[in-house]
This record gives structure tokens, C-alpha cells and sequence, in this order.
């Protein structure tokens, strides 16, 4: 396999520096492009020493400049998003950034005829939570006065953006709709459940539990879906399809907590509160990814189990914990 140059969009983020990295490995050259409003430097420690990276700090609202870099490469992968706090404060900046720097990237992607993979969500089903959800499922939403649901729109417009150029214009595309993913990189603030936990039991707080804890979810290792987007890449009958990337087993909310404690040896309690109104109140019971297709068409299986994804998620706390800890300088008693 010959080696290729690949421009990913958000790449010093959770997912995308996990990808960046990977593709590393491989002996891939890697641009990222990253306004590190959500993303990290520190999310490409490992990849900084490799000859193969070059960091771009720029918006992909910068049609020039994505332009420049998209003629560069042979590959695009499109992950900047806003997310976590960003996502909840500005709901209404992160619609219209979010769906014209997807206009821009896949702009750049047909002018320069580049593989295109867009990075999607499982916010696109909304409040469908019928049985395993397939690509071909309906969507389900809420109202417009809800944040998540703009999200969720968002995402939607930027599929059929993607998909509409692929099938008027021949743009080589493929949507990967992610489920929920966490590990290494991610970040309370990301109002993210593993994180958070993970943090709270490290330092003896209590785990705090939203509702009775009964909601489920499926949580993939960040290591798994990036050997699923590797595969997608990788496969030229993945061009113009959607895919489901994620796990099918679903995890109580309150077991996960327990779970957290447990690995982690912590004494914290778990903590029940009521939803707020809104948000999370809005979730599902339960959202479980129909992932045959990924299966038949690249042979794809997670290779991790909850353990793992959980021990991951307390050892980068942990590292966090005490990074800030070193950084943080001592403070002399007054009269000192």
C-alpha cells in the first residue's frame, strides 16, 4: 500500500488525534487542522517527534486555507465539530460554523476530486430508540427550543451536503455515523459520562448519576473506532455509503459508575439527581448502533471490552490529575 497524505479536520481532537496517530504508525503523512477551540495540543504529544505530522492551527471556516491544504493531500477526513461546552453555551454559532465548514471542506474535497470521510453522529436517529438502529432507520426529534436538537440538524445537513455531492458530482464519500466513544483524551469538559466519572472517583467525590441511572448506553473504545474509520478509509465499497461505528452492548449508566469505583478503588458514592430540564432530561433510554454493515463490508469487530475502555479512562485521569498538579506552583503561607 502506498503511502498517503491525509488532512484531518479537528485532528487534535479526542478522536482525531487517536486517528492521527494511527495513521502514523502506519507510515501515513498526516496534516491537522485544528483552531484548538476544543481540541489540544497535548492530544498529539506522541505524535509531535514523527517527520510524517505537520500541525496547521486554522479554522476550516478558512476556505482559502483549506483549499491550499486539500490540493496537498490525497485523503480528507472531516472531524472538527463543536462539542461539550462549546455546543451547549452557543448553540447557534456552532449550527452555522458547524455546517459551513463542512460546506467548505467538501467544497475543497470536489474542486481537488479527494476522498472524502465525514465524521457523523448518532444524534442524527434523535429520539429513536427502537430496537438496534440500522443506516436506513428514521429520525425522531425533538423541538427546536432544545440545543441538542440543532446538533443534531446540524449533522444531518452536513450528511446531505456530503452525500448530495456524491451522488450529483461523483465526490468519493463515505458518512461514518459515530455512536458513543471513550478513552484516553477525553475530557470532563466534554460533558462526556466516562471522563467525568473517572474523575470524580479519582479524587473520592461522589459519581454523579443523572435521573435513577436505569438509561443505557454504548460505549466504544476510542482504539476500536479508530480501526473501524482505518477500515473505511481503506475500502473503496465504503464510497458513497453510511456506515454505524460503535458498540451494540449497552451499559446501565449506574453500573458504569459502580464499574468506575470498582476499577478504581475509589470509597465515592454514587450521587442520584434529577435530569435538568432539557438537557439530559431529553435522552433516550437507550441508543444501540446496528453495526452488520460495518461488519460485512470490512470485517470489523471491537476488540476491547467496558474493563479496558475503563481502565484507559482512569489512567489518562490520573496522568491529567497529576500534570496539573506539577504545573500548578507552590503557594508560600502568608508571612512566609
Amino acid at each position: 500500500m502506498r503511502v498517503l497524505t491525509y488532512l484531518l479536520t479537528g485532528g487534535a481532537g479526542f478522536i482525531g488525534s487517536h486517528l492521527t496517530d494511527a495513521l502514523l504508525d502506519r507510515g501515513d503523512t498526516v496534516v491537522v487542522l485544528d483552531d484548538l477551540s476544543t481540541g489540544d495540543r497535548g492530544n498529539l504529544a506522541r505524535a509531535w517527534p514523527q517527520r510524517g505530522l505537520r500541525f496547521v492551527r486554522g479554522s476550516v471556516l478558512d476556505a482559502r486555507l483549506v483549499d491550499e491544504l486539500t490540493g496537498r493531500c490525497d485523503v480528507v477526513v472531516h472531524l472538527a465539530a463543536a462539542v461539550g461546552t462549546r455546543l451547549a453555551a452557543r448553540p447557534l454559532e456552532s449550527f452555522t460554523a458547524g455546517v459551513r465548514g463542512t460546506e467548505t471542506v467538501v467544497g475543497a474535497a470536489l474542486r481537488h476530486g479527494r476522498r472524502l470521510l465525514l465524521a457523523s453522529t448518532s444524534e442524527i436517529y434523535g429520539k429513536n430508540g427502537a430496537g438496534p438502529l440500522a443506516e436506513t432507520d428514521d429520525r425522531i426529534l425533538g423541538q427546536t427550543t432544545v440545543a441538542r436538537w440543532s446538533h443534531s440538524t446540524a449533522k444531518a445537513v452536513d450528511e446531505i451536503l456530503a452525500l448530495g455531492h456524491h451522488h450529483e458530482h461523483g465526490l468519493p464519500v463515505t458518512v461514518a455515523r459515530l455512536f458513543n466513544t471513550a478513552g484516553p483524551r477525553q475530557t470532563p469538559r466534554s460533558g462526556a459520562v466516562v471522563p467525568t466519572f473517572a474523575a470524580q472517583a479519582l479524587a473520592g467525590q461522589p459519581l454523579t448519576v443523572h435521573g435513577d441511572g436505569t438509561q443505557r448506553r454504548c460505549l466504544a473504545h476510542v482504539a476500536d473506532v479508530v480501526d473501524a474509520l482505518l477500515l473505511l478509509l481503506d475500502h473503496p465499497g465504503a464510497v458513497g455509503e453510511v456506515v454505524n461505528v460503535g458498540c451494540g452492548e449497552p451499559t446501565a449508566v449506574a453500573d458504569l459508575a459502580g464499574l468506575v469505583v470498582e476499577r478504581a478503588g475509589s470509597p465515592s458514592p454514587l450521587r442520584f439527581v434529577p435530569h435538568e430540564r432539557g438537557a439530559p432530561g431529553d435522552e433516550d433510554p437507550i441508543r444501540v448502533p446496528d453495526t452488520r454493515k460495518l461488519r460485512a463490508l470490512t470485517g470489523w469487530q471491537p476488540r476491547r471490552t467496558l474493563d479496558d475502555l475503563v481502565d484507559a479512562a482512569l489512567a489518562d485521569a490520573a496522568a491529567r490529575t497529576a500534570a496539573t498538579s506539577l504545573a500548578t506552583p507552590l503557594v508560600a503561607p502568608a508571612g512566609v
